[in-house]
């Protein structure tokens, strides 16, 4: 597994910090927000991507390739994978982007504007499409199977595992680098979620700006980064002796076909896509131990995740330790899922649960066990992760302890 995140782009540093509580979440560097109602964000700071790539080759990506580049590079370095002897036409690349080469995009508008066409690169688009993050993992390492790109919104990554999970259960491959990136922090896109009120507008204390499940809660955080995963399948990893972390057991995915962005009432559709991973999983709901839930922050998805977990689990939804690791990530959107994914596999490792940090007002709505700013220590079997997209996309995993 490999992450590039706000709070740490090493496995134990990104972990570490978590289980610490610590928030990624500040004030936007980037571009001036002056006049913009946010003023914070979940930044990357200090990322260099000639540290994964030659210059050259990462001068003809955007920033979320690059993400998916440098997660995946760490990835592969901790499975311990000899590419050299790995059949690549049955290694697979599935990578969940929401938005796509946004920054690519602003640049060349500018030049555009104020050079003239003859100027826009060639290189124009694709650095724009979103699926050049798998093509440019596809290319760099050889693998030679199915490349896909999964665009669902914020369920992106989510989706891009459990859609590689089939792929190795139809055995078309042996080994699928999976996962999701994101590079949404840029003037044009932050201006578009300001418009729909849909960001936090705290102020005065940026790490607090987050508050998943809270009373208080006022929006999203926007962050920025990518997780990359190595599936494989259990016959593969067992053969090379890889350490594994967890099995990949369940995936459901659904539509709430209801609204561009509203969740459908009861949190009907997130419990449909529950419902489905837990029976692909074969699990009871009397046996999930954590849900990193979705958790924006924001009203309407924390009252209606809140609704659909209480409505599947019944009394067991009182037991269950629930967090919101987005109050201290941000929301990676198109990568959310695959951090997340990544958060579950390490929680059933380390018996830790991270927190839900600045939760501080309960919401009479919000009224279950948020794991609230202390991290917990906890043996988890079974971990569950849901990512709930506009336009109505509900994907959920569930990982089990390999026994």
């Amino acid at each position: 597994m490999g992450v590039i995140t706000p709070v740490g782009s090493l496995l134990d540093e990104f972990w570490n910090n978590l289980i610490e509580g610590k928030s990624g979440v500040g004030l936007v560097t980037r571009f001036d927000v002056t006049d913009l109602p946010t003023k914070v964000a979940a930044e990357i700071k200090n990322f260099e991507p000639t540290d994964y790539a030659d210059k050259k080759e990462s001068r003809r990506m955007d920033r979320f390739s690059q993400f998916a580049l440098a997660a995946a590079k760490l990835a592969l370095q901790d499975s311990g994978l000899n590419l050299d002897k790995v059949d690549k036409e049955r290694v697979g690349t599935v990578i969940g982007c929401g938005i796509g080469g946004v920054t690519s995009f602003e640049e060349q508008k500018e030049v555009l504007m104020n050079k003239g066409s003859k100027r826009i690169s060639a290189l124009f688009v694709p650095m724009l499409i979103s699926n050049m993050a798998a093509g440019n993992l596809s290319i760099a390492f050889g693998f030679q199977g199915s490349s896909i790109t999964v665009v669902t919104a914020c369920a992106s990554a989510t989706n891009a595992i459990g859609e590689a999970l089939r792929i190795i259960q139809r055995g078309e491959a042996d080994i699928v680098l999976c996962g999701g990136t994101e590079a949404p922090i840029t003037n044009l896109a932050f201006a578009g979620f300001c418009s729909m009120k849909a960001m936090s507008t705290e102020k005065e204390h940026p790490e607090q700006a987050c508050r998943p499940f809270d009373k208080r809660r006022s929006g999203f955080v926007m962050g920025e980064g990518a997780g990359v995963l190595v599936l494989e399948s259990l016959e593969h990893a067992e053969a090379r002796g890889a350490h594994i972390y967890a099995e990949l057991a369940g995936y459901g995915s659904t539509s709430d076909a209801h609204h561009i962005t509203t969740p459908a009432p009861g949190g009907a559709g997130a419990i449909r896509s529950m419902r489905l991973a837990l029976n692909d999983a074969e699990v009871n709901v009397e046996d999930v131990d954590y849900i990193n839930a979705h958790g924006t922050g924001t009203g309407p998805n924390d009252q209606s995740e809140t609704e659909a977990i209480k409505s599947l689990f019944g009394g067991h939804a009182e037991k269950l330790a629930i967090s919101s690791t987005k109050s201290m990530t941000g929301h990676l959107m198109g990568a959310a899922g695959a951090i997340e994914a990544i958060i579950c596999a390490l929680a059933i490792e380390r018996g830790s649960i991270p927190p839900t940090i600045n939760y501080g007002e309960p919401d009479p709505e919000c009224d279950l066990d948020y794991v609230p700013n202390v991290a917990r220590k906890q043996s988890v079997n079974v971990a569950m992760s849901n990512s709930l997209g506009f336009g109505g996309h509900n994907a959920t995993i569930v990982l089990k302890k390999f026994a």
